[in-house]
């Protein structure tokens, strides 16, 4: 006897349509994220950070790579502060006007 439903997932009269959340913006460049999102603590956990941001993975990886442990606790949640570095603000201005879901291979941190 054949199944009147599949076998696998919801039955058809049963499927919602799912809304698309807005995309939530980037802490560091503003850009909306895509699909991978990051969650970083802009005070690193080794300090006493709590607090998460969403993030681009390659905006991220710009900071680890131009910010120690010590220096990201200085700057805390202030954003302007981070783009004040010139490096930081050279790759915000460069990754602007790029898909949300952009990567690219990064360059190691500087000591």
């Amino acid at each position: 006897m054949a199944r009147k439903h599949p076998k696998h997932g919801p039955y058809p009269d049963e499927q919602a349509e799912e809304e698309a959340a807005p995309p939530v913006p980037c802490w560091l460049c503003g850009r909306p994220t895509g699909k991978i999102i990051v969650w970083h603590h802009p005070v690193p956990k080794s300090r006493g950070g709590r607090d998460t941001v969403p993030m681009h993975p390659i905006c991220q990886q710009t900071l680890i790579a131009n910010f120690t442990n010590s220096e990201l606790q200085r700057y805390g949640m202030d954003v302007d502060g981070l783009l004040a570095n010139p490096p930081v603000r050279k790759f915000v201005d460069w990754v602007a006007n790029k898909d949300p879901d952009f990567t690219a291979t990064m360059s190691k941190k500087q000591r």
